[in-house]
């Protein structure tokens, strides 16, 4: 009888082999340069589930997320990876602050279990209730608190660009009461994109909550996501384009480039609901995404 662990190490969705976990480094010839866990809309909160299901993922079970990511950090913890990052949506609004702030308190400190560093996204249900200060000087990335929501770092050689979405058409910053279906990222934003992918040496992966691909659908798709794209192309160093914010998932190449979407983690109820991932990048900007429980798995380039 397999014990809590294994039973999670075991159940990768899709990928069996004897109950062995499939190893991203049987894929190529060689090993990746770098691997990271992934998870996205999480909303945790100490609410209810909603009454009734939301789209076609089915209902949010809000409470059960924190056994998810608990879940999630455990299976992480057991595969060595350089680093992990949540894609945004890291809690739910409980109308009102000080709820918020505790709720906050409590899935970060779930998240910090894991034994490596760690980075945020800002998805549009982080605000709720709280401004933007509140927000990003409570989930420091790799330490550090990023005041704009938007940053670069380098793992293995590879540059990850973390963009900030939540801005309305305004182009004002999201703060308590937000349009989560009007995401703009800014001119100032764009111009270090731009910058950041002229700088980068090598192969570049791009995290962002909301959808930047053409297949989203519409109020999932940042308002300016053709000039975000047409940034990516031109620079002909962005290999994936990773985001949540649209629960079902999805998957596909538009102009050269891939995006995937992960499913979100609060879908469900009970122990095989759940959705994360873990992404192997090559040197040659191949790359593969093992997903657990409800998470696709893709190959791309191997």
């Amino acid at each position: 009888m397999m014990n809590r662990r294994e039973f999670l190490i075991c159940t990768a969705a899709g990928v069996f082999s004897g109950c062995r976990l499939f190893d991203s480094s049987d894929a190529a010839s060689g090993k990746p340069v770098v691997r990271f866990g992934i998870v996205t809309d999480i909303h945790y909160a100490d609410i209810d589930p909603d009454a009734k299901p939301l789209g076609v993922v089915g209902q949010r079970f809000y409470r059960e997320s924190l056994r998810k990511l608990r879940d999630a950090v455990e299976v992480f913890n057991t595969r060595g990876l350089d680093f992990a990052i949540e894609l945004g949506d890291l809690k739910d609004n409980t109308r009102g602050r000080e709820g918020t702030l505790a709720h906050l308190e409590t899935i970060e400190d779930c998240f910090s279990r894991f034994k490596g560093p760690r980075y945020h996204v800002a998805g549009n249900h982080d605000f709720d209730c709280l401004t933007k200060e509140e927000f990003f000087e409570r989930i420091p990335n790799d330490g550090k608190v990023m005041p704009e929501g938007y940053y670069a770092f380098t793992r293995g050689g590879v540059k990850f660009i973390v963009l900030n979405a939540c801005f309305d058409s305004s182009l004002k910053p999201y703060s308590k009461s937000n349009p989560w279906n009007d995401a703009n990222v800014p001119p100032h934003e764009l111009e270090w994109l731009e910058r950041e992918l002229k700088s980068a040496d090598g192969n570049v992966i791009v995290f962002c909550h909301q959808r930047l691909d053409d297949s989203a659908e519409k109020n999932h798709l940042i308002k300016n996501a053709a000039a975000v794209r047409s940034i990516f192309e031109k620079s002909g160093k962005v290999k994936a384009v990773i985001t949540g914010h649209q629960h079902m998932g999805a998957y596909n190449i538009q102009n050269g480039i891939p995006y995937y979407s992960l499913r979100a983690l609060v879908c469900g109820t009970g122990e095989s609901a759940n959705s994360f991932a873990e992404v192997a990048v090559y040197k040659s900007g191949a790359f593969t995404v093992t997903g657990w429980r409800n998470a696709v798995s893709v190959s791309v380039g191997i």
